[in-house]
């Protein structure tokens, strides 16, 4: 018997997960019949790294030390196929063709403006450096389409005190703290982005 919304999202990201569908171009994105939360930030932010700690998995989500390798919007299938998570390419990488940037922004828009599955975008940003630019233009690009924001502050464990939130509207208003390494606001981000997939109402249980 659950004990509450928090173990209940536990649960949920416990259930089973797979790898579902890469996207490249706006017409390989698959359909949207269940509610998504995305994964952005700059390169080597850590969004696979967390979305593999939230998981409980090591190796589902595809981690590379190089940083820009992502190139496609990679959806997840989470708590058996109920919701999915999807890790979009990181951006702010200098060492990006103009016709690499031209085909991340076609999908990008695509995505983030007509998405109506998308229910909410995490914004990662490395807690030891701060926002930058790129993260400021992201969550107005995020605000600009509707689409709410959540800030989420990575590598907690690595950093002495957590950054100022970016004046940006359409966020909100907590961020989430987390470390993958750490387990750090693991358990928080579960409840959060449960509740924005709809999976898990404050205060009751599934």
């Amino acid at each position: 018997m659950s004990t509450g919304p928090e173990e209940d999202a536990r649960r949920l990201f416990a259930g089973e997960a797979a790898f579902a569908w890469a996207a490249t171009t706006p017409g390989d994105l698959p359909p949207g019949d269940r509610p998504e939360v995305a994964f952005a930030g700059r390169s080597n932010v850590g969004k696979s790294s967390l979305i593999n700690a939230l998981l409980g998995r090591k190796l589902l989500a595809r981690t590379s030390h190089t940083p820009g390798r992502t190139r496609a919007l990679h959806f997840y299938d989470i708590a058996g196929g109920r919701a999915r998570l999807v890790d979009m390419p990181g951006y702010g990488y200098a060492k990006v063709s103009k016709a690499e940037r031209a085909a991340w922004e076609a999908l990008l828009h695509a995505y983030i403006h007509g998405r109506r599955a998308l229910r909410a975008v995490c914004v990662l940003m490395d807690s030891r450096h701060g926002a930058k630019d790129s993260d400021a233009a992201f969550l107005l690009r995020a605000a600009e389409a509707g689409v709410p924001a959540r800030v989420v502050w990575t590598k907690a464990d690595k950093a002495s005190t957590t950054p100022g939130l970016p004046g940006v509207p359409g966020v909100f208003a907590a961020p989430l703290v987390t470390s993958a390494r750490g387990g750090t606001g693991l358990a928080q981000a579960r409840l959060a982005l449960a509740q924005d997939l709809g999976l898990v109402q404050s205060g009751s249980s599934l």
